[in-house]
C-alpha cells in the first residue's frame, strides 16, 4: 500500500546554525512520502543559501520567502495553506525528528482510529547533548490540554481528511500551536500519543518559549481567543487551574528527566 503524503510545515528565522541538522531529520524519514513546506520570516543570517540548496537538490523541499516579519504562527500558515498532503506534521527549524516518527505515529493513528496524535520527546542543548525527556500522557483530552499544553509542537501530526482543511494557527503573537490544537480538540475530543520519544527540542536561552513568565498574557490571550473568556474569567482560569498543572508537570519533568539521564549514564558504563 503506497503511503499517504504527509505535509511538513516549518517555519524559519535566523536558525542556520542548526536548519540543515532539522532538515536532515524530516528528509531522511522512513515514511518518506512527504513534502516539506518551509517558510522564511524573513531571515538575515545564511538561513536562504541553506534553504535554497536544499531546494535544488530535493523535489520535497517547498520554500516560500515572507516580505516581512510576521512570526511563527503566520509563517506556519503559509505553509499550511500549502499542503497537499493527508497529514498535518510539525517541526521547527531548530529541532529534530527520530527517523521513524512519521512511520510509528501514523501507525499508531491508524491504530486508535484517531485524527490528532503526539509523543514524548528528549531535551537537547545548542550542542546537541541530550539534557532532559519530557514524557507525554497516554492520550490527551481537551480538558487535560484546557489546563495546560501537553502537546510538543513538534511531535503534533493531524489527519485532514477526517478533520478537513481549514485549522490554522490563530492570529495571535505567541502559544499559536496550543491554541491550534484546543480548536482542533474541540472537534475531534481526544489525542493519543506515544510514551516513547520520538523528536528532540532544543532547548535555547533566546528561544520564544524560554522565558514562561513573559508569556503569561500569552497564555491568558489563548483562553480569549479560543473559548471566549472575559479578561477576568481567563485570569482566573490560568492562576487557579493552569498554573496549578503547569508547575506539577514542570516538576514531573525534571523528575523524569533525572531518572532518564542516570539510565544513560548507567548504559553508558
Amino acid at each position: 500500500m503506497r503511503e499517504k503524503l504527509v505535509s511538513v510545515i516549518m517555519p524559519t528565522y535566523n536558525a542556520g546554525k542548526y536548519l540543515a541538522d532539522s532538515i536532515e531529520s524530516v528528509l531522511s524519514q522512513t515514511h518518506s512520502n512527504l513534502e516539506l513546506l518551509i517558510t522564511d520570516d524573513c531571515s538575515t543570517d545564511n538561513t536562504r543559501d541553506i534553504l535554497e540548496s536544499y531546494s535544488k537538490k530535493d523535489k520535497r523541499v517547498k520554500v516560500l520567502y515572507l516580505d516581512k516579519n510576521s512570526g511563527p504562527g503566520i509563517a506556519r500558515n503559509k505553509s499550511i495553506e500549502r499542503a497537499k498532503g493527508r497529514y498535518i506534521a510539525f517541526c521547527d527549524c531548530d529541532d529534530r525528528w527520530f527517523p521513524d516518527k512519521l512511520e510509528k505515529q501514523i501507525a499508531h493513528m491508524t491504530r486508535k482510529d484517531c485524527a490528532l496524535c503526539s509523543s514524548s520527546y528528549l531535551i537537547c542543548d545548542e550542542q546537541n547533548q541530550v539534557t532532559g525527556i519530557n514524557i507525554s500522557p497516554k492520550h490527551i483530552t481537551l480538558g487535560m490540554l484546557k489546563r495546560d499544553n501537553k502537546i510538543g509542537c513538534l511531535t503534533a501530526i493531524y489527519d485532514i481528511e477526517r478533520l478537513g482543511h481549514k485549522f490554522y494557527m490563530p492570529a495571535i503573537r505567541k502559544r499559536q500551536d496550543w491554541a491550534l490544537f484546543l480548536n482542533i480538540l474541540k472537534e475531534c475530543q481526544i489525542c493519543f500519543c506515544l510514551t516513547e520519544p520520538l523528536a528532540y527540542y532544543r532547548q535555547r536561552p533566546q528561544s520564544v518559549s524560554s522565558n514562561k513568565l513573559s508569556l503569561v498574557k500569552y497564555n491568558v490571550n489563548v483562553y480569549e481567543t479560543v473559548f471566549g473568556y472575559t479578561w477576568l474569567k481567563s485570569y482566573l482560569y490560568f492562576f487557579l487551574r493552569f498554573l496549578p498543572t503547569y508547575t506539577f508537570k514542570v516538576l514531573k519533568r525534571r523528575h523524569d528527566s533525572r531518572e532518564y539521564m542516570k539510565k544513560l549514564e548507567l548504559n553508558k558504563n
